[in-house]
């Protein structure tokens, strides 16, 4: 039975962990108590919600003690506990999603494909039957959405363009297609793999409909041991599958989600190093088959607009850094980036923001569109993550880490990206020696741009050459020998091994 079917008060347990202290504690009530996963804002968490007959109440970062007290008070029935709830929401007796409610932290945005996140049980077939239905969608109308909907992160080989195309590249290629899901190392990723895998697996059983692929593989790196959990409990649980569902892990390097360098990690290959494009996956992919690549926020995505009949029009944005605790969250594409900052504590004050992932752009504002096309214009990334720096932070620093992680942990397959990375570190340690060249910092970033094979080259200058034009004074400091923030050595030590 679905936890949207019964007629008593249901205790939900939202946290990343399965098991904890408080649900130990609440497992004694007279009220059916479960796990539910998390709803991407840790802040919150362990997060209790008491729903009865249509009113949910919560219980934010609940401690054991708060749990006692609420395992007492429910013995007098549900309205004893509601005076002492953060909040209390009215709605559908049979929501499928989490309520909106005016918690700061769960105030953001909206939760049209985070619905399921810390509302449903993630490993369990009949809540997500429930609410959403395992997708029967024709063909034709999961391509017509596909023609909308555009790849989400980098890890898509379909990043900010529509998905038809690709599927339509892969029917057309010799050989039966496969489904790769790349959930690998992402934020947003992971917490769908954990707290919504249902969704994930159901969007890809989509993206293979319409493929006409004979299998799914999801992608997840060997370190992200919860989700791998979830995904192969979700799988063997997934009812009638349409093709074969496997999960397969991935190493712990960031370069491992690049598509190409998925598929080389899914064939068992030990070195990873980009495909050379043309043809891309999608033509010849896994052991040369055509192969369709998307992350898990992009079938997610796909899943939740066949639930509701069109795309949502929104973005998964987590935020990190210099904040207590990282969060995710579903903002409208025409919302600005700051509003994801309601969803941590100490995001009040901050210098910069690296927005677009780990080779994201350098900005002082966030008052810019949560859409790709606004991104974009702005020099930005569209990776959907906002990484702060507080105001001790270096810019210098950080872009100098950024360029040196770029050098070390490249794929070292074209020359553009092994040497110009190793050049680019070069170039911003001579800024300590006294030596700052513009010039020639942007016209190797454009060759790096220009003529690298996959998107680690040709993003792994966008953190310099944006920060170059939003903090330049700052490079002009150090090259004179000081940091504005005082957290820079009067060398700095760059590998070029």
């Amino acid at each position: 039975m679905s936890l949207l079917d019964t007629d008593r008060t249901t205790v939900r347990i939202a946290s990343r962990e399965a098991e904890t202290a408080i649900g130990d504690v609440l497992r004694d009530a007279d009220s059916e108590v479960h796990a539910v996963g998390s709803t991407g804002v840790p802040a919150v968490e362990p997060l209790v919600l008491l729903t009865e007959d249509g009113r949910t109440a919560f219980f934010a970062a609940c401690s054991v003690g708060r749990a006692e007290a609420l395992l007492t008070g429910l013995e007098d029935g549900f309205d004893s506990v509601v005076d002492g709830a953060d909040a209390v929401v009215e709605h559908d007796p049979n929501a499928a999603r989490l309520p909106a409610t005016d918690l700061p932290e769960l105030s953001a945005g909206q939760r049209t494909v985070l619905g399921p996140c810390g509302w449903l049980r993630p490993t369990d077939p009949d809540d997500y039957e429930a609410a959403v239905g395992f997708g029967g969608s024709d063909p034709e109308t999961i391509r017509e959405l596909g023609a909308e909907i555009l790849g989400r992160g980098w890890g898509d080989w379909c990043q900010d363009r529509t998905l038809a195309d690709s599927w339509e590249t892969a029917r057309e290629a010799d050989g039966d297609p496969t489904v790769v899901v790349n959930a690998h190392g992402t934020g947003a990723d992971t917490l769908l793999s954990s707290s919504a895998p249902f969704a994930v697996l159901d969007g890809a059983a989509a993206v293979a409909r319409a493929t006409d692929a004979e299998r799914i593989v999801v992608y997840i790196s060997q370190d992200d041991d919860h989700a791998v959990d979830q995904v192969e409990t979700a799988v063997w649980g997934y009812p009638d599958p349409p093709v074969s569902m496997s999960v397969v892990t991935g190493p712990a390097v960031y370069r491992a989600a690049e598509p190409t360098m998925a598929i080389e990690a899914i064939e068992g290959n030990h070195r990873l190093e980009a495909r050379l494009r043309p043809p891309g996956p999608d033509e010849t992919g896994i052991h040369d088959r055509p192969t369709v690549v998307h992350t898990a926020r992009t079938v997610a995505h796909l899943a939740a607009a066949l639930d509701t009949g069109s795309p949502a029009d929104s973005r998964l944005v987590t935020v990190t850094g210099d904040v207590a605790a990282p969060a995710t969250v579903e903002l409208p594409e025409r919302a600005r980036l700051a509003a994801a900052l309601d969803a941590v504590d100490g995001a009040e004050e901050y210098k910069a923001a690296c927005v677009g992932g780990r080779f994201g752009g350098l900005t002082d504002s966030l008052d810019v569109r949560a859409g790709p096309e606004s991104l974009l214009d702005a020099g930005l990334g569209t990776e959907g993550v906002v990484e702060l720096l507080g105001e001790d932070r270096c810019v210098v620093k950080f872009v100098g880490e950024r360029a040196q992680f770029a050098a070390d942990t490249n794929c070292g397959r074209c020359v553009p990206c092994r040497e110009g990375t190793t050049q680019l570190a070069e170039l911003l340690r001579d800024l300590y020696d006294g030596r700052y060249r513009r010039d020639g910092i942007e016209e190797l970033i454009g060759v790096m741009e220009r003529s690298s094979i996959c998107t680690f080259g040709v993003d792994a200058g966008r953190p310099t050459r944006t920060a170059m034009t939003e903090f330049e004074s700052e490079f002009h400091a150090h090259a004179d020998g000081r940091c504005p923030a005082g957290s820079c050595p009067r060398k700095a030590e760059v590998s070029t091994t």
